[in-house]
């Protein structure tokens, strides 16, 4: 759940901005670049994890940095867009007419790094894989729905589900998904990073680095442009912006907005921010205290000063959302649903009519919940404007996820990307999910959520997940005031980036996309 980076605005600042009305830059995506790529050259990347946990097997990826390997080393039967639109990868081709029963048609020609055919004896492996609970897979719950995978021909396999699923294509494109070589037992030891992927495995120490070579019969032409990537974990923001300032790396990610001037500061490196569904939300659960009384939960949304706290908490990296968790680069955002404002009258007007009283109602804050305890500041200082009394309440991080997330009437949570809106609205808002935050149990919102799961028409599913934005947002027990970017910095010869907004680094699939100017 919780994000990898944490903020240090003091107390003193925010309040400072926020009522000075203190104003920076708003931040532009960076495009990406048109330059032709160039072959050759050796990168060093950090991430802000590494532990002795660490895996080179695709199904037990649990951090970014899991992730990158995978994206690295293997491939999907599909790849996420900058719309997180599924697009061909090892399948050619994926249709289905029920949202059922679907056939993908697998690229022939394809070769697994140890000089292997990859046929669709691998995809059965794959898939299947996730539902043995011996393998351990983090998308567990997700294969679930594989009621039987099964190889119709060398380069064809047929998928039936347990009930239909529009969304199959985008869960494939997920790196947890990605294929590994069939009757694989230990994807760490036995065929260790072995897969289709732009990159092979060159060095692999748990905890200390990964150092990938290119793959100099990768299936997409051209591709990758590097000779070499090493990549390492730095858990410290600080030590990793340093290092970049320092030349010891040529890019990193989970950068810090306090950190972006330092970084702009130098002639020779330069920020990329992701805009994506990465969120901090304030929770006010429906099933005990204020959260119970629905004017409460309206007053407590119309104190989010959005646009001011884009401005003082974030420095202007991220956007204004609107108490619904799709982000504007889905393709399922509804763009119609009017924005809620900043309106402290009528939160005076709904904190009246719930007549709380005039003691305190405790608000659980962590770092752990990335800008929480500045969230809370600055609706602390609206809510004493118009008689409402909230009582911030510091948690450390280390436990907080455990002890304390969905553990109190009010509090924070802080979720990151997914890869479709189902996936989000299943894991966060579904009644009986156990991941629903403020306990919001609405049988109508499951029954629409399960009839959009299973209808292909594009058109008809945008009109059903713009109903269920309109009736979180209305009725939901939580409150989003902002998206988060993710911000990566790099050093300026490295070009390439594009943003997919399931995270940083290209929605963790820079390796195959970034080159070196010469």
């Amino acid at each position: 759940m919780n994000n990898f980076r944490e903020l240090n605005a003091s107390r003193r600042d925010v309040l400072a901005m926020l009522i000075a009305g203190g104003v920076a830059p708003l931040a532009t995506a960076a495009q990406p670049q048109a330059q032709t790529p160039r072959r050759g050259g050796r990168i060093k990347v950090a991430g802000a994890t590494a532990a002795l946990s660490d895996t080179l097997d695709p199904a037990k990826g649990s951090n970014h940095s899991d992730y990158i390997r995978s994206f690295m080393f293997y491939n999907g039967l599909t790849s996420l867009d900058g719309s997180l639109t599924p697009q061909p990868a090892l399948a050619e081709e994926f249709a289905s007419k029920d949202g059922r029963n679907w056939v993908f048609k697998l690229r022939k020609g394809v070769t697994f790094h140890d000089g292997k055919a990859f046929t669709s004896a691998d995809v059965v492996f794959s898939l299947m894989r996730h539902k043995d609970p011996s393998t351990g897979s983090k998308a567990k719950v997700l294969a679930e729905q594989f009621e039987e995978v099964k190889a119709t021909g060398p380069h064809e396999v047929s998928i039936r589900l347990v009930a239909p699923n529009a969304d199959l294509p985008a869960i494939l494109g997920t790196s947890h998904f990605h294929i590994v070589r069939d009757g694989v037992t230990d994807v760490n030891a036995h065929m260790a990073g072995v897969g289709t992927g732009p990159y092979k495995l060159k060095d692999f120490k748990p905890g200390v680095r990964t150092v990938a070579v290119r793959n100099e019969n990768y299936w997409k032409p051209n591709r990758p442009y590097l000779d070499e990537i090493e990549y390492v974990g730095i858990g410290d923001e600080a030590a990793r912006v340093n290092a970049l300032l320092t030349g010891e790396i040529d890019l990193t990610t989970a950068i810090n907005p306090r950190s972006v001037d330092r970084i702009k500061g130098s002639a020779k490196h330069a920020i990329f921010e992701t805009r994506a569904g990465l969120y901090t939300d304030l929770i006010m659960r429906r099933d005990s205290g204020p959260g119970s009384n629905p004017d409460f939960v309206l007053a407590m949304k119309h104190l989010f000063n959005r646009e001011q706290m884009v401005k003082s908490i974030l420095l202007g990296y991220g956007e204004v959302a609107n108490d619904h968790p799709i982000h504007p680069s889905n393709r399922f955002y509804f763009k119609g649903l009017k924005q809620r404002a900043y309106d402290p009258e009528k939160a005076k007007w709904h904190v009246q009519k719930a007549n709380l009283g005039s003691a305190g109602i405790p608000v659980v804050v962590s770092p752990a919940a990335t800008n929480s305890a500045e969230m809370a500041l600055v609706m602390q200082h609206a809510a004493r404007q118009i008689g409402l009394n909230l009582d911030v309440r510091r948690m450390p991080a280390d436990g907080y996820w455990s002890q304390h997330w969905m553990k109190h009437p009010v509090g924070f949570g802080n979720i990151n990307p997914r890869p479709s809106a189902d996936v989000l609205l299943t894991q966060f808002f579904k009644s009986d999910a156990p991941w629903n935050e403020a306990g919001w149990k609405n049988p109508k919102f499951d029954q629409l959520l399960l009839a959009a799961r299973a209808q292909t028409d594009t058109a008809k599913r945008a009109q059903m997940y713009a109903d269920m934005q309109v009736m979180i947002h209305e009725e939901g027990g939580i409150g989003i005031p902002f998206f988060m970017s993710s911000i990566d910095g790099h050093s300026k010869k490295l070009k390439g980036l594009s943003p997919i907004p399931l995270g940083g680094l290209m929605g963790y699939n820079f390796a195959e996309n970034v080159w070196l100017d010469a």
